[in-house]
C-alpha cells in the first residue's frame, strides 16, 4: 500500500495561530507534535518505511514539511510532489497517482490510502484496523471512504448517507453525500443511524481511481491523457479547482463507506481544539499560562503572554505575538469572515499571511520591531545552511552576531566577492545594492539581530543570484 497525504491546505479557521504561510497542518498544539507529524506517525504504522509516503503540498509548504518529517524521523522524505498552483484535492491526487506510475512505485491494484495532513486520531489501532477493511473493499474495486458516527449536530462538517440494507464487507454503500448542513438538518441527520460525518480519507487504487475519473470527470482525464508526468505537471494550471468529493464521489457507483472505528477531528475549529484538549474542574482548557477567576469552559490559547479572566464564560482567547483573538464560543466558524474583511485591508492584510516568525529553508527570522524607514529581525540559521546571494536596491543591513559564528560573503568595492568570519558579539555592515551571503559554517544555531535602513524594508526587496534552495 501506498500513502498519499494532502498537505497542502491553508485553512483560515484557526487564526491567529494558523496563518497562510504557516497553516493549521503545522501547529504544534497538542503534545508538542504538529497535526502533520502525528499523520506521518500513524501512516507509518501501516507501511512502515517513509518512502511509502507521498506528499501533496505546494511550494511555499516544502520547507515546513521536510524540517517536521526530518525532527521526527531523522530522514527528509523522498516524496514530496509540489502543486505549481492550488488545484484542490481532485487534481492533487490526479498528480500524485500518475507520479507513482511514472516511478514505478505502484501496481495497478495496489490500495492507495489518502490521508489529510491535519486531523487527530486516535487509538491507532482502532485507526489501523478501519484501514484494513478498507484496502480490503478496495481491492474489491470499491472507492472506500471513513464515514465516523456523529456525537453533535455539526454544522461544519459534509455528512455521508449509507444504505445500512447493502453491506458490502465492513462498509455500506453510499447513498448520497450532503453538504456542510444547517443547524436543523444537522440535528435530524444525528438521529438517523445511517449519517456519517465525512472524515475526507479515502482509500481505491490507481486502476479503479482512473476508470472513474474518466466516466466521472471526463475533463480533468483529457488533460491528462497520454501524457507524462512533468507534462500534466507544467499543465497543472489548466486543472479545474474541484475536490475528490465533487470530481468523483458524488457520481460514481463505487462509493462505499466504513464506519470508523475510532476518535476522529478534523481540528477545523477552536471549538473542535477545545473538545479535544484536557480541562479543569470548571471546564477551562488551554495550552498557556492563565490565571482564570470565576470563569467556565473558557478556551485559552496563548503563546508568550500570561492571559487572565476575570468572571468570563464561553470564550475563546487566542494570543500571539501581534494578534489577541477573543469569540464567543459557537462562533468560531465565523473567523473566516474575519480574515476576509483583514484581507481588504492594506494595513492588516499581511497579518493573515505569516506570523512576526516566519520560516524558510535555511531557518527562520522574528520581526522584533519595525516601523517607517527600519526594520528589526531576529535570524536563526541552521547549522550547515546559508541564505542566498543577494542584493536590496532599497535597504542597508547591519548584522550583530550574538550566538555562533558567521561566515559572511560580501561584494568589495572592485566587485569581488570576499569572505569574512563574524563571531559572537562583533557586527558587520552591508550597503544597499551589495551582493551578500549569510552562511552559518558552524555546528550550532547561528543567531543575529540584523537593523535594516533604507526607504523599502519589505521581503520583496530581495534580487537572488545564487540559492541552494532553488528559489532563484
Amino acid at each position: 500500500m501506498k500513502i498519499l497525504v494532502l498537505s497542502g491546505g491553508s485553512g483560515t479557521r484557526l487564526f491567529p495561530l494558523s496563518r497562510e504561510n504557516f497553516p493549521k497542518q503545522f501547529l504544534r498544539i497538542f503534545d508538542g507534535e504538529s497535526l502533520l507529524q502525528k499523520t506521518v506517525l500513524r501512516a507509518l504504522k501501516l507501511v512502515n518505511s517513509l518512502n511509502n509516503i507521498i506528499f501533496l503540498t505546494n511550494k511555499d509548504y516544502i520547507y515546513h514539511i521536510k524540517a517536521d518529517i526530518k525532527s521526527l524521523t531523522n530522514i527528509e522524505p523522498e516524496h514530496i510532489i509540489a502543486e505549481p498552483v492550488r488545484r484542490n484535492t481532485a487534481p492533487a491526487i490526479t498528480l500524485g497517482l500518475i507520479y507513482l506510475q511514472e516511478k514505478g512505485l505502484v501496481m495497478p491494484d495496489e490500495p492507495i490510502l489518502v490521508l489529510p495532513s491535519d486531523h487527530l486520531i486516535s487509538p491507532i489501532t482502532s485507526f489501523i484496523e478501519t484501514v484494513e477493511k478498507a484496502k480490503e473493499l478496495a481491492i474489491k474495486n470499491y472507492i472506500v471512504t471513513f464515514g465516523v458516527k456523529p456525537t453533535k449536530p455539526e454544522t461544519g462538517y459534509g455528512y455521508i448517507e449509507a444504505e445500512l440494507d447493502s453491506p458490502t464487507g465492513g462498509g455500506f454503500r453510499v447513498a448520497k453525500f450532503h453538504e456542510k448542513p444547517s443547524l436543523d438538518e444537522a440535528e435530524k441527520y444525528i438521529k438517523k443511524k445511517n449519517f456519517y460525518w465525512n472524515s475526507g480519507m479515502f482509500c481505491f487504487t490507481p486502476s479503479v481511481f482512473f476508470e472513474e475519473l474518466k466516466l466521472c470527470s471526463p475533463d480533468i482525464y483529457e488533460l491528462i491523457q497520454g501524457k507524462s508526468f512533468k507534462e500534466v505537471f507544467d499543465e497543472f494550471e489548466n486543472m479545474p479547482d474541484i475536490s475528490i468529493d465533487y470530481a468523483i464521489m458524488e457520481k460514481t457507483k463505487k462509493a462505499v463507506v466504513v464506519p470508523a472505528e475510532f476518535k476522529w477531528s478534523d481540528v477545523g475549529s477552536f471549538e473542535a481544539i477545545y473538545e479535544v484538549l484536557d480541562r479543569d474542574e470548571k471546564e477551562n482548557a488551554g495550552n498557556t499560562e492563565k490565571i482564570l477567576i470565576d470563569s467556565w469552559r473558557n478556551l485559552i490559547l496563548g503563546e508568550k503572554r500570561l492571559v487572565a479572566c476575570v468572571g468570563v464564560e464561553d470564550l475563546i482567547v487566542v494570543e500571539t505575538d501581534d494578534v489577541i483573538l477573543i469569540a464567543k464560543k459557537g462562533q468560531g466558524q465565523r473567523i473566516k469572515e474575519l480574515v476576509s474583511l483583514l484581507k481588504q485591508k492594506d494595513k492588516w492584510r499581511k497579518l493573515t499571511i505569516t506570523h512576526r516568525t516566519d520560516y524558510r529553508p535555511w531557518g527562520s527570522f522574528t520581526v522584533l520591531d519595525e516601523g517607517e524607514r527600519f526594520k528589526i529581525k531576529r535570524i536563526t540559521v541552521k547549522p550547515g545552511e546559508g541564505l542566498s546571494l543577494q542584493m536590496h536596491y532599497h535597504r542597508s543591513e547591519h548584522w550583530v552576531v550574538i550566538r555562533g559564528t558567521a561566515l559572511v560573503i560580501v561584494e568589495d568595492e572592485g566587485s569581488n566577492l570576499k569572505e569574512v568570519f563574524v563571531r559572537e558579539g562583533e557586527s558587520f555592515f552591508i550597503p544597499k545594492t551589495k551582493k551578500h551571503r549569510l552562511i552559518n559554517p558552524g555546528k550550532i544555531p547561528l543567531e543575529i539581530i540584523e537593523v535594516q535602513v533604507g526607504e523599502y524594508v519589505e521581503e520583496d526587496d530581495i534580487v537572488r543570484f545564487e540559492d541552494r534552495y532553488k528559489r532563484c
